[in-house]
């Protein structure tokens, strides 16, 4: 019984280190776009933001079933199984955090315990229907949806504000951006945190300390809440350069409509029980938003290499899920050495990241991306401008001013006869 009691407090307590690492992983989701147009100070932003976190997750518990009750078997898992699926949900965030990449804290959680569920108990212990209906589908169509009405909205916001005051226009704008933030934090209270909720009400279930197809307790909920708003103040300040200024240049007008429309879909998800990766829904808008505006672009590069990290999630923190349940199975020391392991590699990716300091002084700091080949073949073929007043006059003052005439010197060498 003491050893029950230590793993499930293990358990416990790693499950809250993600619901932290998915604070600050996914601040950017909310603040981002109110950061990089000034709508809001970086600092105030994430106060705001972990504040609604908090309150958002006691709105609803339906996404937490959908973990606790529906994805796997809840009988064929034991306490270790969820700790590490944790370990493989907890080292992927780090490591996407480190590259500055807004990869999905929910398909790294999903992933991991896939994984460790399938080495512990068998593929027949993953509810397939599940997966497919309440995870895939909505990984692969969320971000198009939102996209899709970010860029509507944001041509729409456009149309709208064109015989508007450039000025007063723009301070409405950055407004409603603060008040629509405001919402998708509140939206991601409801969706993540109740992540961590289903993850610690399943080992609870696992444990024996409460009985199967419960609720989560009120402990949890607070508990859950209390982390990942901790997180969101800390900032995530790698991933928010990313989001905010790194996949487009935003105006106040695409902000608005980038988070009023992943708002609306993250909401929307949570209240059908669907377990939505909030990162793919911002994203998606938010690159909506930089097409949505006559000559914005988005840079592919930055978006093709999120991509790929979200391809990944769910088989890389799988994978390390099932070698971490597999070395637990060896008994208590096995437990002990993957809990070593995790500490150890998060302390490591902590120092590594301490080479390029990225905080709330520099979060809008743009790095210049190199110019792809479309880009440089456009340059190569495309004359030069129009020379204007200022080329002009450059050109001008390179050109020697003509010799002074002289007493001795005629000032023309074929003067005209006199008539």
């Amino acid at each position: 019984m003491e050893s029950f009691s230590l793993i499930l407090a293990i358990v416990v307590v790693t499950a809250l280190a993600f619901d932290f690492t998915n604070g600050f992983h996914d601040t950017a989701n909310a603040m981002a776009t109110t950061i990089s147009t000034g709508a809001l100070r970086p600092k105030i932003a994430v106060a705001m933001s972990a504040a609604l976190n908090l309150v958002g997750a006691f709105l609803s518990v339906e996404v937490a079933n959908t973990i606790s009750k529906g994805l796997v078997d809840e009988s064929g898992i034991r306490p270790e199984v969820i700790f590490a699926a944790l370990v493989g949900a907890i080292l992927w965030n780090l490591l996407t955090w480190l590259v500055g990449l807004p990869s999905s804290s929910s398909h790294a959680l999903m992933g991991g315990l896939i994984g460790a569920t399938v080495a512990s108990a068998g593929f027949g212990a993953v509810h397939g229907d599940v997966l497919v209906t309440k995870v895939l589908l909505p990984a692969v169509a969320a971000p198009v949806v939102a996209g899709v009405a970010a860029m509507a909205a944001t041509r729409l916001s456009y149309t709208l504000g064109k015989k508007a005051d450039g000025k007063a226009a723009d301070k409405g704008f950055r407004a409603g951006q603060i008040a629509s933030a405001g919402l998708v934090s509140l939206a991601h209270g409801t969706n993540d945190a109740q992540k961590t909720m289903g993850i610690i009400t399943l080992a609870l279930v696992a444990g024996g300390a409460i009985a199967p197809d419960s609720d989560p307790p009120t402990w949890v909920i607070l508990s859950a809440g209390l982390a990942i708003a901790l997180g969101t103040y800390i900032g995530g300040w790698r991933i928010i350069r990313t989001m905010g200024t790194g996949l487009t240049d935003m105006q106040p007008q695409q902000g608005f409509a980038a988070q009023t429309s992943a708002a609306t879909a993250i909401l929307a998800s949570s209240h059908l029980g669907f377990s939505l990766s909030t990162t793919h829904v911002v994203s998606g808008s938010v690159m909506g938003a930089g097409l949505g505006r006559k000559g914005g672009v988005v840079r592919w590069s930055t978006a093709t290499r999120m991509f790929i990290a979200w391809g990944l999630t769910l088989p890389a923190a799988a994978l390390v899920g099932a070698l971490a349940e597999y070395v637990t199975g060896f008994g208590a020391w096995g437990t002990a050495l993957v809990a070593v392991f995790l500490v150890s590699a998060s302390f490591g990716i902590w120092k590594i990241s301490r080479r390029e300091v990225v905080d709330h002084t520099n979060v809008n700091a743009v790095e210049e991306e190199p110019a792809g080949v479309v880009t440089t073949a456009i340059a190569a073929v495309t004359p030069p401008p129009a020379a204007g007043p200022a080329v002009t006059d450059d050109l001008m003052a390179t050109i020697p001013a003509p010799a002074a005439a002289t007493a001795e010197q005629p000032a023309t060498a074929n003067p005209a006869p006199a008539v």
